[in-house]
C-alpha cells in the first residue's frame, strides 16, 4: 500500500515529521517497507528562462538557446523542441545531471558543431507523464534558479507499508490516518461526504440473479450521472496517482482509482451509452468470454461472478471491468457502481483467471460494508466537481449486511494476555479512537467492533489492538523462572528424530533439498500414487497436479536438473511428508535420499587410482541404516527382505523390517524403466526411511549411559566357508552364525561369494569372518573349537549349508 505524505495529511491533522510518522507506523503494526522522495531524483533540475532563441546554423529543426539559469552566467543549449522560444520558462538540466526518462547522464557536447551545456526537459524526460511534444512550459512568474521539484510540489514523500491480510481497513489512506490518530500522532479529520442533490430515478435497474445457488453479491448500488465532460484529470490528481505507481487515464477512471486508495472502496464506471438494458449480476456460464480493460480475453464458468447486460458480459465482478463499456473522451453519461462481493469468491476467481487488480486486493480481504453507499456518494461528488453533470437517485439491489455484534471484554484481559499495565480509561480511550463502541462502567464492558474491522472476533483481538496502539515496546521483559526441577524435553519425538536424521545424512555427504509437495500425475502413478482424492483442485501448473506419494520423484528431478547443468554426481536428501490418501493416517513422515552417478560417501568424480565406482544398492542400504541408527531404531534386530516396490530394481533392492510386517525403510537402485520414463540418467540409488514407524524407546529410570564395556583381551578371528543353495540370502546365514554364541561372538561379516569350479551346480560358497571377543579370560583351543562347532551346526540347521572342504 503506497500513499504520499500530503495525501495522509488530508485525513490527519498532525505536526509530526516524516521520520516520526514512519517510526509510529511500524510500531503500530503497519510496517514501513520503504520511503521514496521524488525530490531526490529531481534535485539536479532547476527553473530557467530562455532569453534568446536563434536558428541552428547547421540544422533546420534545431535552435540555439541562451538560457538564464539564475546563476548570473547565461548558458548555451541546443534544443529541438517545437515550443522552444524566447521568454519561455522551463526546466533546466546541467551537465552531470542524470535524466531518468532517457536513462542518460548529461555531459557537455556538440550538436551539429555547436556546443550545448545542458538540456531543457520535457515531462516524459522527467518521468512526470508521457507528454513529449515539447519542453515543459511554466508560468512566466516561476522563480528562475529555484528547485523545480519544490516549485511543482513534487517533493512529496511516498510511503509504502506492508499490510497483513487481516487489515483491510488500512487499504485506504483514511484508515491509516485513523490508526495514527489513535496512537496519538494527530487528530483524524472528519471523513463524511456531503449529501448529493439528485434529479430523478436511475433509468438502469440492477438484478441479482443467482437462482438456487448462494449469492456472490450481497449488495449492488448504481447511479447514473448525465452530461459529464470526460478528459484528463486535474494535475493534483494525476500527481497523486503517478506517485503511487498508477497511470492516469481520464478523469472518470482516475476518480475511481483515487477513491479506491483514499478510502479502500473500489468503484467502477460504465459508459451508459454502451450499456444495453438493465444490469444483471449472476454466475458466468461455461464458455462465456469477456474482453477486460487490460485488453485480455477471459473465459469464465459458473464459479465466476459477472456483470452482464443484453449485449453479454460487461465485467468480471469485483476484479476488472470490460473494455466494451469502458469510459473514454466521448463519454457523456456514466453509470457509477459501488458493490459488495463475496471475499472468498473474489480470491478464487482472481487465482483462477490470474488477475491481480487493486479492486481484487481489497475485496478479497473484505471492504467496509457500511461505506458502500457513502463510497458511491464520494465518487459522485468527485465526478460532479471534476466533470460536471447531473446525478440521478441511486438504485440498490440486495441489502447492506448487518455486521454488528458485541464482545464482553474484561479490562483485566489486557494485563493477562499482554503484560501491559493500563487503566480502564486508557484502554477505553484506545478502543474508542479506533472506532470501537464501548459501553459499560464496570470491570467488564461491552465492545462492538466497527464495520471496517472484519478481523475482530473475540477478546484476544481487542487485546491485540490495545497492545499495538499503546506500544509493544512497553511490554516488560520478564525472565522465566528457573524452577526447582530438571526441565523435560521441549521438542517432540518427531522433531528430535528429524534433526538427528538430518545430521546423520549431512555427515554422510548428502545435501538437503526442499522440493514441492506436489508432482505431476505421471510421476505420482509411477510411485503407486495418482489417487483422485490427492489430485489438486487448483494446481500451480500441470506438472504439479497431485500430492506426492514419495519424496524420490522430487529428489530425482532435482538431481537431473543438476546433471543438465554440469553437476552429474550429486547426493541429495529430504525429510518431509508423503501422502497415501487424504486422511491424517494416510500421511507419513519420511527421510529419503538419492545418490546419482559416482556420488558415493567417499566422494564423487574420477580418481587417480582408477575408475570411480558408481553408486549401488549397498550405498543406499548404508544410508538407510545410518538414519535408523541415528533416530534410535534397534538396528541389530532388523530383518532384511529382498522385497521392494516396483520403482526399485528387482534383485538390487530390499526392505528393512522390525519383525515380518513393520517396514522401517526401503532401499535400492531405481528401476531402469522408471529412469527412462522420468527422463533421468542413471544409475541412481535411493532409500526411504519411515521416521514415525520406528517404535519409541521405553522411558529409562536414568538418562545416564551404561558402563563402557571394553575388554583388555585380544579378540580371536576365524573364517568359515559354507556351500549353500544359490538362491539363499546371505543375511540368513549371517544371522544364524551370530546366534550360535551371543556372549562371545562380537561380529560376523561376509567377505567372499563364489560360484564356479569346485562348487556344485545350483550352489554357491559364502565365506564369513567371525570375531570372538573373550570377556573374562583368554580362550583355549578347546573353547574356540567348541564355539566353531556350534557356529557350523547353527548354520547347517538354519540354511542346510555344509562346511566347504
Amino acid at each position: 500500500m503506497k500513499f504520499t505524505l500530503s495525501w495522509l495529511k488530508d485525513h490527519l491533522d498532525t505536526d509530526a515529521s516524516l521520520d516520526e510518522i514512519v517510526e509510529k507506523l511500524t510500531l503500530i503494526g503497519l510496517e514501513v517497507e520503504g520511503v521514496h522522495n521524488p525530490a531526490e531524483a529531481l534535485k539536479p533540475f532547476t527553473i530557467a528562462r530562455v532569453v534568446a532563441a536563434r536558428p541552428h546554423p547547421n540544422a533546420d529543426r534545431l535552435k540555439v538557446l541562451t538560457v538564464d539559469s539564475g546563476s548570473g552566467e547565461p548558458l548555451q543549449i541546443v534544443c529541438g523542441a517545437p515550443n522552444a522560444r524566447e521568454g519561455l520558462v522551463g526546466v533546466l538540466a546541467r551537465p552531470g545531471a542524470y535524466v531518468p526518462g532517457i536513462d542518460l547522464t548529461l555531459s557537455i557536447g556538440k550538436i551539429r558543431d555547436v556546443e550545448s551545456f545542458g538540456m531543457m526537459c520535457s515531462e516524459r524526460e522527467l518521468e512526470l507523464s508521457d507528454e513529449h511534444t515539447g519542453i515543459i512550459d511554466l508560468p512566466s512568474d516561476a522563480p528562475v534558479g529555484q528547485s523545480f521539484a519544490a516549485y511543482a510540489g513534487l517533493d512529496d514523500p511516498v510511503i509504502e507499508i506492508g499490510l497483513t491480510p487481516n487489515r483491510p481497513d488500512c487499504t485506504g489512506v483514511h484508515g491509516i490516518a485513523r490508526d495514527l490518530a489513535a496512537a496519538g500522532l494527530g487528530k483524524l479529520k472528519e471523513g463524511r461526504v456531503a449529501p448529493i442533490e439528485t434529479s430523478g430515478a436511475c433509468p438502469v435497474d440492477v438484478r441479482l440473479d443467482f437462482g438456487d445457488t448462494p449469492s456472490l453479491c450481497p449488495a449492488f448500488a448504481l447511479r447514473l450521472v448525465r452530461g459529464v465532460k470526460n478528459g484528463p484529470s486535474p494535475k493534483w490528481l494525476q500527481k497523486r496517482l503517478t506517485a503511487i505507481g498508477l497511470r492516469p487515464i481520464n478523469a472518470l477512471v482516475d476518480i475511481t482509482n483515487y477513491v479506491t486508495f483514499d478510502r479502500g472502496r473500489p468503484l467502477h464506471v460504465f459508459d451508459a451509452a454502451k450499456v444495453k438494458g438493465d444490469l444483471v449480476v449472476r454466475r458466468g456460464r461455461d464458455g462465456e468470454e469477456v474482453l477486460a480493460l487490460n485488453e485480455k480475453t477471459y473465459t469464465v464458468d459458473d464459479s465466476v461472478c459477472v456483470i452482464a447486460d443484453e449485449n453479454g458480459l460487461e465485467s468480471i465482478a469485483g476484479i476488472m471491468g470490460g473494455e466494451h463499456t469502458g469510459c473514454d473522451e466521448n463519454t457523456t453519461d456514466v453509470l457509477l457502481e459501488s458493490a459488495l462481493w463475496d471475499a472468498f469468491n473474489i480470491a478464487q476467481t482472481g487465482r483462477k483467471l490470474g488477475i491481480n487488480s487493486d479492486a481484487r486486493y481489497r475485496f478479497e480481504r473484505g471492504v467496509d460494508p457500511n461505506y458502500c453507499l457513502p463510497g458511491l456518494e464520494q465518487g459522485t461528488r468527485m465526478i460532479l466537481d471534476l466533470c460536471g453533470g447531473t446525478p440521478t437517485e441511486h438504485v440498490l439491489a440486495g441489502a447492506i449486511p448487518d455486521s454488528e455484534f458485541t464482545i464482553d471484554f474484561p479490562y483485566s484481559e489486557v494485563k493477562r494476555l499482554s503484560g501491559l499495565s493500563l487503566t480502564p480509561p486508557e484502554i477505553k480511550g484506545i478502543l474508542t479512537r479506533l472506532g470501537f463502541w464501548v459501553a459499560g462502567s464496570g470491570d467488564t464492558v461491552k465492545v462492538a467492533p466497527p464495520s471496517w474491522r472484519p478481523d475482530i472476533e473475540g477478546k484476544a483481538d481487542l487485546v491485540e489492538e490495545v497492545m499495538r496502539i499503546a506500544g509493544v515496546d512497553l511490554i516488560p521483559s520478564t525472565p522465566l523462572s528457573r524452577g526447582t526441577h530438571v526441565g523435560q524435553k521441549v521438542l517432540t519425538t518427531g522433531q528430535i528424530r528429524r534433526n538427528h536424521a538430518r545430521r546423520a545424512l549431512a555427515v554422510r555427504g548428502l545435501k538437503e533439498a526442499v522440493t514441492w509437495s506436489f508432482i505431476s500425475r505421471e510421476q505420482a502413478e509411477a510411485f503407486d500414487g495418482g489417487a483422485s482424492v490427492l489430485k489438486l483442485a487448483n494446481p500451480i501448473s500441470s506438472d504439479m497436479s497431485d500430492m506426492r506419494p514419495s519424496l524420490i520423484p522430487g529428489l530425482a528431478a532435482a538431481a537431473q536438473r543438476n546433471a543438465d547443468r554440469g553437476y552429474a554426481d550429486v547426493a541429495l536428501f529430504e525429510i518431509g511428508q508423503v501422502f497415501a490418501d487424504d486422511t491424517p493416517e494416510g500421511q507419513a513422515m519420511v527421510a529419503a535420499g538419492i545418490r546419482k552417478g559416482t556420488a558415493i560417501m567417499s566422494g564423487a568424480g574420477r580418481h587417480w587410482s582408477g575408475n570411480a565406482p558408481e553408486v549401488t544398492v549397498f550405498d543406499a542400504r548404508a544410508d538407510a541404516e545410518a538414519v535408523l541408527a541415528a533416530i534410535g531404531a534397534p538396528v541389530d534386530k532388523l530383518m532384511v527382505f529382498a522385497e521392494a516396490p516396483s520403482w526399485y530394481h528387482p534383485g538390487r533392492s530390499g526392505e528393512l523390517r522390525l519383525g515380518p510386517k513393520t517396514v522401517l525403510a526401503r532401499f535400492g537402485e531405481l528401476h531402469p524403466g522408471l529412469l527412462e520414463k522420468l527422463d533421468i540418467d542413471g544409475p541412481v540409488a535411493a532409500f526411504e526411511v519411515f521416521v514415525d514407524a520406528v517404535p519409541e524407546a521405553k522411558a529409562k529410570a536414568s538418562r545416564s549411559k551404561g558402563a563402557l564395556q571394553i575388554s583388555e583381551l585380544m579378540p580371536v578371528r576365524r573364517d568359515f566357508a559354507f556351500i549353500v543353495d544359490a538362491g539363499l540370502s546371505a543375511e540368513k546365514l549371517l544371522k544364524a552364525a551370530r546366534g550360535a554364541e551371543k556372549q562371545l561372538i562380537a561380529d560376523v561379516s561376509l567377505f567372499d561369494v563364489y560360484a564356479g569350479k569346485g562348487v556344485p551346480d545350483g550352489k554357491k560358497s559364502l565365506a564369513i569372518d567371525v570375531t570372538l571377543q573373550p570377556r573374562q579370560k583368554t580362550l583355549t583351543d578347546e573353547e574356540i573349537d567348541a564355539v566353531s562347532a556350534r557356529i557350523v551346526a547353527a548354520v547347517e540347521k538354519a540354511t542346510g549349508g555344509t562346511l566347504r572342504g
